[in-house]
């Protein structure tokens, strides 16, 4: 019978964000659903001055041809992204460069992203409009915003709203 002792398992290196990355490819013209979060899942990425920078890079590194932008939500404490990925850099220095230049900001107000990331590549047979309804409804389901209200925080591709 189980007696409510815990035994400490050796750590496994294959566990953790090293595993996770394990395998990890990029591939130019793949879909990406990409979530980031901030350490500890601290708050305050919506505050205006650093929601507007965060989504001001998406756009930028979208201009620079890093990555078409299908959609983005930035919520609270993370944010999640649709991409398709461009020739300039790999999925991780284009995560690495959006951290990057909105880690000062973030560090002004006592926040910092997360280490890693996270990464769903979209194959052929998935259905692209889950991953936007995750997206957009994020906000709505977590009790945000009211259903009538609209959520400042989205950004999504003129081309896809049809």
């Amino acid at each position: 019978m189980w007696s409510g002792i815990r035994i400490p398992m050796p750590r496994d290196p294959a566990q953790g964000h090293s595993g996770f990355r394990r395998g990890r490819c990029s591939s130019v013209g793949a879909e990406y659903f990409v979530t980031i979060c901030t350490d500890h899942r601290a708050a305050g990425l919506t505050l205006p001055p650093r929601a507007e920078g965060v989504l001001a890079e998406i756009q930028e590194m979208a201009a620079d041809g890093v990555w078409r932008m299908r959609c983005a939500v930035i919520m609270p404490d993370h944010l999640h992204l649709l991409i398709e990925l461009g020739a300039g850099l790999s999925l991780g220095k284009a995560v690495a460069r959006l951290k990057a230049r909105n880690a000062a900001a973030l560090r002004g107000a006592g926040l910092s992203w997360e280490r890693g990331f996270f990464d769903r590549r979209l194959r052929a047979g998935d259905d692209v409009l889950d991953v936007f309804l995750y997206i957009i409804l994020n906000p709505y389901r977590a009790g945000l915003c009211r259903r009538e209200e609209h959520w400042p925080w989205f950004a999504g591709h003129p081309d896809d709203w049809s």
